[in-house]
């Protein structure tokens, strides 16, 4: 028969999957900047390219204007100074023309239709740009500009750039930005695989913890169903006495009541994680909640023929919710009496110094071996490793399904106590839990 259940070994893989979809995400998302970023970054250069070749331009073509005017003849008539200033004058990856209004050279550079053409257009207009593609692999830009001669006769300036050579020196800036941000990928792809697993860590803690808690509450389930079962199925096999049907209904009615206290054990412990058990605090006094439960808890340890003793009770104001606090109490009385054999003693007190206030709890039982005292406060731990019901010295049952102590924990840490185990096999186990006292002027509201 199949099951649909996830065997242990298909989480690790989950995980991995998660981990890579979270790192796939966040090198997705960088990238997606980078992107935008470099699109960004490459037009805003483009554009301050195209404004500070433009602007160059008009300063190539106003510095030819005056290197003709420097050397414009006094005559008039002879454009060999012109010439020269033409030839003279260099401006790095800067070509510079200069031809009259019709577009004829007035250097010995000869002028090519296309920018005899713009020479008329900016002797009509004053000013004339243009664009130009050279071949395969070269593009022009061209600022030309008509100004005066002292005479009165016009001249046009013209100066040309190559945009190709040009924007070779921000490939590197380019390259460098690209090879930066590919560095900047393979550590976000690493951060990215890091910061998965730290986030995922708790999770897979989660669900190793969940998947436990539901198999060990199914075992503690499972057990007093199965007895039950069996009780019901023998007294119904053929029929009985009378005395017979009342004495299986009554070990159903045991079981019954184990198994409700499981289930409400559950529901507390669950609550407690999700945060739906709302404490009601208010000023009690810890003392007089013990009282009350070592009363109550009388009753168990006479059925179990030990000894129940009050020890030193002080006055111990604390702020709590007594429902809870009671239960605390009537936990740790309730494992002391469970564990101690008949004849045995168990005692409690109360005692308050000054900022704390103590409750002891102290028995004469089995005790704890060392190596167990770190998990005695996990859910459903017994202290045997096969988690099945102990049976304790006098040869009667623990029915306790391994909550108690961690509830009574959850209790403590709710008000801000500590709770503290020591114990020696067979010489007892002493449990001490510290409050935090609760000042006179305090002011706590109850529900």
């Amino acid at each position: 028969m199949t099951t649909n259940r996830i065997r242990p070994a298909a989480l690790p893989h989950t995980l991995d999957r998660l981990r890579l979809r979270l790192t796939a995400w966040y090198v997705g998302t960088f990238f997606t900047i980078l992107a935008l970023l470099g699109i960004g970054m490459f037009n805003a250069i483009t554009i301050r390219f195209d404004r500070d070749l433009d602007a160059s331009l008009v300063v190539a073509t106003h510095e030819l204007m005056r290197a003709v005017h420097m050397r414009e003849p006094p005559e008039r008539r002879s454009r060999d100074g012109i010439a020269d200033a033409v030839e003279d004058l260099r401006i790095p990856d800067r070509s510079l023309f200069l031809t009259d209004t019709v577009g004829r050279s007035i250097s010995a550079t000869p002028v090519e239709p296309w920018m005899q053409q713009l020479a008329r257009e900016a002797a009509a207009r004053g000013i004339a740009d243009t664009t130009l593609k050279s071949g395969k692999e070269r593009t022009l830009r061209v600022h030309a500009e008509r100004f005066p001669l002292t005479g009165g006769q016009h001249l046009v300036a013209i100066a040309a750039a190559d945009e190709i050579e040009l924007e070779d020196r921000y490939a590197s800036l380019i390259a460098a930005f690209g090879a930066a941000a590919l560095a900047s990928l393979v550590l976000v792809a690493a951060g990215g695989w890091f910061l998965a697993r730290q986030s995922t860590a708790p999770v897979e803690r989660a669900i190793v913890h969940m998947r436990r808690f539901m198999a060990d509450a199914a075992h503690e389930l499972r057990t007093p169903l199965t007895v039950v079962r069996s009780r019901a199925e023998i007294a119904l096999q053929r029929t009985r006495q009378p005395a017979d049907y009342v004495q299986a209904l009554r070990g159903i009615e045991r079981e019954s009541t184990h198994l409700g206290r499981i289930v409400e054990d559950l529901l507390m412990l669950a609550r407690a994680d999700t945060g739906e058990r709302p404490l009601e605090r208010r000023r009690v006094f810890l003392d007089d909640v013990t009282l009350d439960a070592a009363e109550a808890a009388r009753a168990i340890a006479d059925r179990k023929a030990v000894r129940l003793e009050v020890d030193s009770f002080e006055e111990a104001p604390i702020a709590g919710d007594p429902d809870l606090l009671r239960q605390l109490v009537m936990i740790l009385l309730d494992n002391a009496v469970k564990f101690t054999a008949a004849n045995g003693l168990v005692r409690v007190g109360v005692q308050s110094t000054g900022p704390t206030a103590s409750l002891t709890v102290t028995d004469t039982g089995v005790g704890i071996a060392s190596d167990q005292l770190p998990h005695v406060f996990e859910r459903f731990y017994r202290g045997d490793p096969s988690r099945t019901r102990g049976v304790v010295p006098d040869g009667g049952t623990s029915e306790g399904a391994g909550l108690g102590l961690s509830i009574a924990q959850w209790i403590a840490e709710e008000h801000g106590a500590t709770i503290r185990l020591d114990s020696q096999p067979g010489q007892g186990t002493t449990v001490v839990v510290q409050f935090p006292a609760a000042g006179a002027a305090e002011n706590l509201s109850s529900s």
